[in-house]
C-alpha cells in the first residue's frame, strides 16, 4: 500500500473513533447497585411502570381503512428496485431515502396517508400534560432505572439532582425535546445543567438557558476534551469564553438566532478540540483571513480550508515543533481528507456554528449547519455518510429539519413515545418499517418537512474532496477601496508607512486580494492560489536620500518563507516572513538604499509560496 493510502487509511480510522463514540456508549453494562442503590431502581422502575401503564390507556382510537391504507402505501417500500449512484468516483446501489427516485415518490404517498391518521388524533396531539407523561417515561426508559439509581447512589448531591429533573416537568420536555442525554447519561448532564447556571445567571433564561441544557445533554460523560477535567468544569469553561465571544461579537451574528427548538444548541461546542486551539482559530480568521468570516453560509469560515489546507498526502509531522496542536500543524503543509475535515469544523465551532464529524466510507468530510439546513462540505451528500453523532444520517437531517417547527416536533415525539410504551419496534430503512405508531411519529416529522417546505442543501465542495482544484468557476469580487487607506503618511521621526493598499492599481486576483480587516482598516492577501506570482508596485516619495529600515506589518500561519523586493529596478533584497501563529507582527527590518524623490519598490513572494496578510510597509530613517 502506498504511504499515502496508509496516512488516509489511519485518519479514516481516527475519525470513525471518534464518530462513534456516541454508539459505542449506547448500551453501557447495568450499574452494580449499593443497597440504597437497589432502594432507588425498584422506586424508579415502579415509576416508570406506573407512567407506561398511564400512557397505554392515552392510544387513541385510528380508523382502521386510514390505518389498513397508512399500512399498505408503506408495504410498498420495501419492493422498490435500487439505483446505481455515483459518489465520488465510486459506484453506489441506493434503495431507501430520497437518492432513490421511486422510493421518494412512494414515500409522499405514505405521508399523504400518514396525514390522515393523524387528522383523527388531534385532541391527543394537542395534549400538554400528556407530553410531560410521556415524556418522562421516555426519560426513564432511555436513562434506565439501573443507571439512574447508580448516579443517585453516589450521594445526597446527586440523588438531589435526579430528584430536580423528574420533579420538573417543564425541564423533562425540553430535554426530550433536544435529543435527551448522550448515553442516557442524566445524571452527569444535571451535574454540568446545574454548575453552568450556578456560574452564570445568564444561562438561566432565554437562548442562554436552551444553551447552557442542549450542550449538557450532547456532552454527558465524565470528561469533556480535558481527561483531567470533570465534565461540568470543562463545560463551565466552554460556556464562559463562548459568552465573552458572543458578548465581544466575535461569535456569529446568527448565533443567538438558531431558532427551532434549540436542538441544534447540541453541537455548538467542539466535539474534541481545545479551548486553546478555539481560541487559535478564531485569531486565524479575524486576523489572517477576514474575509472568509463574511462569506454566505455554506463556506463561511470553513472556507479557509479550501484556501489554505491543500490536499496532500505523505505529509511527513514528526519533525514540525512540538509545541504547535495538530490544528497548527495542519496549516504548515496541508493534508488528506482527515485534517482538512478537523480543520474545517474547528473553524464553525469557534464562531459558533453547529459541525459534526462526516465520515463516508473511505473518506473523512464535515457537516455543518446553515440558516437553510445542514450541508456536508468536503465530502459527498449526507445521505452518504456512515453516520452523523451516531445516528444514520439521512435520519440526522430529518431530525434538524423538524425541529424547526416546536410544535410540531412535540406531535411526533408524542407518536414516538406512545410506540415506546407498547414496546413497538423503532423504524427501520428510512421509514420502511417498523412499529404503528413509531412511524408515524417517523412520518410527522416528514409531513413537517413538507409544510414547511424545507429543502435539501445538499453537499457543498464534494469536488474538493481529494482535490485542490474546483470544477466550478470562482468570480472574484472586486472591492472599492477609500483614498483614506490609500495615504502614504510621513512621522515626525521621519519615519514612512505605506498601507498595503497604497500600491499601484490595487485589484483583487488569483493570489492577491485586498479586504477590510476586522478592525475596520485593510489589508491585503497574498494567497496559495494562483499558478503564477503577483506584482505589487509602490511609489514613495523620500524627502532626503539614504539608508532605510524596511519592515512589514504581518500575519502568517506557516513557516520558512520569504518574500522579495526590487527596489528601483536594480536591487534585490529577500525578507524573511516570520511565523506569527496568526498574531500580528513586524518583520526583522532590512536596510535599503534610497534616492531622494521617487521611488519604486516592488514586491512579490517566491514560489512555492505560502499564505501571508499585509497590512502596512514602514520607512524608518537609519541615523
Amino acid at each position: 500500500m502506498k504511504k499515502h493510502n496508509i496516512i488516509k487509511s489511519v485518519w479514516i480510522m481516527t475519525i470513525l473513533a471518534l464518530s462513534t463514540s456516541v454508539v459505542a456508549a449506547a448500551k453501557p453494562a447495568p450499574v452494580s447497585l449499593t443497597p440504597e442503590g437497589k432502594k432507588l431502581e425498584a422506586h424508579y422502575s415502579k415509576m416508570q411502570a406506573d407512567l407506561k401503564q398511564a400512557i397505554t390507556r392515552l392510544e387513541p382510537k385510528v380508523d382502521e381503512k386510514k390505518k389498513a391504507e397508512f399500512t399498505k402505501r408503506l408495504g410498498k417500500l420495501e419492493n422498490v428496485t435500487p439505483v446505481t449512484k455515483k459518489v465520488m468516483g465510486n459506484d453506489v446501489s441506493v434503495k431507501y431515502g430520497p437518492g432513490n427516485p421511486a422510493f421518494a415518490e412512494k414515500q409522499k404517498e405514505v405521508v399523504t396517508a400518514a396525514r390522515a391518521v393523524m387528522k383523527d388524533i388531534d385532541a391527543f396531539l394537542a395534549g400538554e400534560k400528556d407530553l410531560a407523561t410521556m415524556a418522562k417515561f421516555a426519560l426513564l426508559t432511555h436513562a434506565t432505572p439501573n443507571r439512574l439509581a447508580g448516579f443517585a447512589q453516589q450521594g445526597e448531591k446527586e440523588k438531589a439532582l435526579i430528584d430536580q429533573l423528574l420533579n420538573d416537568d417543564k425541564l423533562v420536555v425540553q430535554a426530550m425535546t433536544l435529543g435527551g442525554a448522550s448515553g442516557g447519561n442524566y445524571g452527569q448532564a444535571m451535574r454540568s445543567y446545574t454548575a453552568i447556571q450556578k456560574a452564570t445567571k445568564r444561562s438561566h433564561e432565554g437562548f442562554f438557558q436552551v444553551w447552557a441544557l442542549a450542550v449538557s445533554l450532547q456532552y454527558a460523560h465524565d470528561y469533556y476534551v480535558y481527561r483531567d477535567i470533570p465534565t461540568a468544569e470543562s463545560l463551565v469553561n466552554y460556556y464562559q469564553n463562548y459568552l465573552k465571544a458572543y458578548d465581544d461579537k466575535i461569535l456569529d451574528p446568527i448565533f443567538d438566532k438558531i431558532g427551532g427548538t434549540g436542538w441544534n444548541y447540541r453541537f455548538v461546542f467542539p466535539d474534541s478540540y481545545t479551548l486553546e486551539d478555539i481560541d487559535w482559530m478564531r485569531k486565524v480568521l479575524r486576523n489572517y483571513r477576514p474575509d472568509h468570516t463574511r462569506l454566505e453560509y455554506r463556506w463561511r469560515y470553513c472556507r479557509i480550508v479550501r484556501s489554505d489546507i491543500p490536499y496532500c498526502g505523505g505529509v511527513d509531522r514528526s519533525g514540525m515543533p512540538a509545541d504547535l496542536s495538530n490544528i497548527q500543524k495542519f496549516f504548515l503543509e496541508g493534508g488528506i481528507c482527515g485534517p482538512r475535515a478537523f480543520v474545517g469544523q474547528i473553524s464553525g465551532y469557534a464562531f459558533g456554528i453547529p459541525s459534526r464529524r462526516a465520515p463516508s466510507p473511505g473518506h473523512g468530510a464535515m457537516a455543518h449547519w446553515t440558516p437553510d439546513g445542514w450541508t456536508t462540505v468536503l465530502g459527498p451528500h449526507i445521505s452518504f455518510c456512515n453516520h452523523i453523532n451516531g445516528m444514520p444520517p439521512m435520519e440526522f437531517l430529518l431530525e434538524s429539519q423538524a425541529q424547526e417547527d416546536p410544535k410540531g416536533f412535540k406531535q411526533a415525539l408524542m407518536c414516538k413515545w406512545l410506540g415506546e410504551a407498547l414496546a413497538e419496534n423503532a423504524p427501520r430503512n428510512y421509514g420502511s418499517s417498523g412499529g404503528f405508531w413509531r412511524l408515524l411519529g417517523f412520518y410527522k416529522r416528514q409531513a413537517i418537512v413538507e409544510d414547511q417546505e424545507i429543502e435539501d442543501v445538499g453537499a457543498t465542495g464534494e469536488e474538493l474532496a481529494e482535490s485542490n482544484i474546483s470544477t466550478e468557476k470562482e468570480e472574484i469580487k472586486q472591492i472599492k477601496i477609500p483614498e483614506k487607506f490609500r495615504k502614504i503618511t510621513v512621522a515626525k521621526d521621519g519615519t514612512i508607512t505605506i498601507p498595503v493598499a497604497a500600491c499601484k492599481a490595487p485589484k483583487n486576483g488569483d493570489k492577491v486580494l485586498f479586504m477590510e480587516s476586522i478592525d475596520g482598516g485593510m489589508q491585503v492577501h497574498y494567497g496559495l492560489a494562483g499558478l503564477r506570482p503577483e506584482l505589487l508596485s509602490y511609489r514613495v516619495d523620500i524627502p532626503k536620500a539614504g539608508k532605510y529600515k524596511f519592515t512589514a506589518h504581518v500575519c502568517t500561519v506557516t513557516m520558512d518563507r520569504k518574500f522579495l523586493l526590487r527596489i528601483n529596478r536594480r536591487t534585490l533584497v529577500d525578507v524573511n516572513i516570520p511565523y506569527t501563529k496568526a498574531d500580528w507582527m513586524n518583520t526583522q527590518p532590512v536596510e535599503l538604499e534610497l534616492k531622494e524623490g521617487r521611488n519604486q519598490i516592488l514586491f512579490t513572494q517566491y514560489a512555492p509560496n505560502k499564505g501571508v496578510s499585509i497590512k502596512h510597509f514602514k520607512l524608518k530613517p537609519v541615523k
